[in-house]
């Protein structure tokens, strides 16, 4: 009996991820329509990338974690021990973690073998748990401490020259005008956030587009507009880090798993559901949003999608406890 109800609860529980992933019938392209505005272009060699064994997070309060990877992005190994979860980092502040993720990069970048390469994590987590924020915090220190180890001698780089950036998924959302023509455009813009509101597609062409040629003019968000901005950001053969953020970067469904596979770390920030639901909703207000209107969207679309990226945690190499739970 126990085994027929967890039968039947992991095959509900799959139907209802399911549901969230697929775009409703109601919310197609009309006929004509197009399928995505979005464009990216590179510049730049190609580059190929050889890692040795990279370092473990040196942190005194995280247990350190050994990954390998060949020069033809083949499957890591964790040869200590068989790894049922993935660790995790929790500290007493995020300026901790940012840190801590900092020297580890940087630590990366040491075992590196070829200079002209990239290295790309994929940072996931629902919305309101601080991706941004992490993202551009460890960039902001990675290239701070480069530019103090290395201002006396670089031959590959000039001291000055930042060698990490980010990049947000933000900026492969439809356009309204995409959404305008779907059969129910009304349940579409409700909808936006969720998987179906966004360019999977494109978007793996752009990191493909960064893996081989070592750069690419990417697309942002402007969400005073509530459109993407083509080719807004440019990540440039000089960045050799460069972390993608976005909400669902480690799901497994479709294109989604492609997306997964590129990046050499995965990165998840963990984070209690209802706390983060509270930044979203304070985030609606305060760009215009009646609080019944935003407690609404929170209960519509902006929750269940964050219980379908909490799903996808257990694909994390690395989880990141949030602990600024007041901020």
């Amino acid at each position: 009996m126990e085994l027929l109800l967890s039968s039947v609860a992991s095959t509900a529980a799959a139907q209802v991820q399911a549901r969230l992933l697929r775009r409703p019938s109601c919310c197609r392209f009309g006929p004509g329509s197009a399928a995505g505005f979005v464009a990216c272009r590179s510049y730049a060699a190609r580059s190929k990338m050889a890692l040795r064994a990279v370092p473990p997070i040196r942190t005194g309060f995280q247990p350190v974690y050994p990954i390998f990877q060949d020069a033809n992005w083949k499957e890591r190994n964790v040869p200590c021990y068989q790894r049922q979860k993935a660790p995790q980092i929790e500290a007493k502040s995020m300026e901790e973690v940012y840190d801590a993720l900092a020297e580890h990069l940087l630590s990366v970048l040491k075992n590196t073998e070829h200079l002209d390469s990239k290295y790309i994590v994929g940072l996931a987590g629902p919305p309101g748990a601080g991706k941004s924020t992490v993202a551009s915090e460890v960039v902001r220190r990675v290239n701070m401490l480069w530019s103090d180890k290395h201002s006396k001698h670089s031959r590959a780089l000039l001291p000055n020259e930042e060698i990490a950036a980010m990049l947000p998924m933000d900026g492969f959302h439809l356009y309204r005008a995409q959404l305008d023509a779907m059969e129910d455009p009304k349940e579409a813009h409700a909808r936006r956030g969720a998987p179906w509101t966004f360019s999977p597609s494109l978007f793996l062409k752009c990191l493909q587009t960064l893996r081989t040629e070592g750069s690419v003019y990417a697309p942002s968000f402007d969400h005073g507009v509530g459109d993407p901005v083509e080719k807004d950001i440019f990540v440039k053969p000089q960045h050799k880090i460069v972390i993608v953020e976005g909400n669902y970067l480690l799901l497994e469904e479709d294109i989604w798993r492609d997306i997964k596979d590129l990046f050499d770390e995965k990165w998840f920030i963990d984070i209690d559901i209802d706390v983060s639901m509270q930044r979203v909703l304070k985030r609606h207000i305060a760009t215009g949003k009646e609080p019944d209107v935003a407690a609404w969207r929170i209960s519509y679309n902006d929750r269940p999608n964050a219980e379908l990226i909490m799903e996808s945690k257990k694909n994390a190499d690395l989880v990141i406890r949030s602990v600024n739970f007041s901020s």
